[in-house]
């Protein structure tokens, strides 16, 4: 099985520095989770429908969906290697199941190639829990938690909610207190760092969960192992780099 790339059509097209991104597409079908309807009151920062308008982000960059600003957010931590020559930019929501699914694949994939720089994007799509879940996730970050805390969630069987959400991330070792009040005092840059995630993954047009950015390649879905080494080997030929030996 071969992976066929292809250039994106209109939409991205309107964004400069996105243009270029073309679409990773396998012969097996990619999966991703469609939101479910959601309450018409949404909790603050909720994302009710994925092609609604995104709220305004706060952010410094003056484009919010450039590439530097998808691939280098300065608020999201940096999982991996933080030095490696390719990123790959995973959007994703806790209660995603095919979110679950992949996610031991892409350790994998990650921890076998050994020089990836990994970015997780908070895009809570479901709405209720998902946005709590999200949001006290990335507080945790402030304590140099947020990768314990985001293997917690993920990885977390059954039907979250906010009691099951704080169980999971004591558990995991986060000071409950602290995230607490971490995401109290931050919840203003908290909430427009899950704005620029929505903003990007509309200007991507992504349909659902879970979504990528694979070096200078979207897959909009759920990929096996074989198939995610295909899409950064193609991303790797395309800009004509070998793997970075820093760690």
């Amino acid at each position: 099985m071969t992976t066929k790339l292809s250039l994106i059509a209109a939409g991205i097209l309107a964004v400069a520095a996105l243009a270029a991104l073309p679409q990773v597409q396998v012969r097996a079908q990619a999966q991703t989770q469609q939101p479910q309807p959601q309450p018409a009151k949404a909790q603050q920062g909720q994302v009710e429908k994925p092609k609604t308008a995104a709220p305004k982000a706060e952010e410094p960059d003056d484009d919010p969906v450039s590439i530097e600003a998808i691939t280098r957010d300065p608020h999201i931590p940096v999982m991996g290697n933080p030095n490696g020559d390719l990123t790959i930019v995973e959007y994703f929501d806790y209660r995603c199941p095919y979110c679950k699914k992949v996610n031991p694949v892409l350790n994998k994939v990650v921890k076998d190639d050994g020089h990836i720089r990994l970015v997780f994007k908070d895009w809570p799509i479901f709405g209720g829990v998902s946005i709590y879940a999200a949001r006290l996730a990335l507080a945790t970050k402030y304590q140099n938690k947020y990768g314990e805390a985001h293997d917690a969630l993920i990885s977390a069987t059954g039907a979250l909610t906010e009691a099951g959400v704080q169980e999971i991330l004591t558990k995991a070792g986060i000071d409950l207190a602290r995230a607490q009040r971490d995401l109290a005092t931050h919840s203003k840059d908290i909430d427009a760092l899950l704005a620029r995630n929505h903003q990007q993954a509309q200007v991507l047009e992504f349909q659902g969960t879970p979504a990528f950015i694979i070096g200078k390649y979207r897959v909009p879905g759920a990929l096996d192992e074989k198939n995610f080494k295909l899409a950064i080997a193609d991303s790797r030929k395309a800009s004509k780099t070998k793997p970075d030996t820093r760690k």
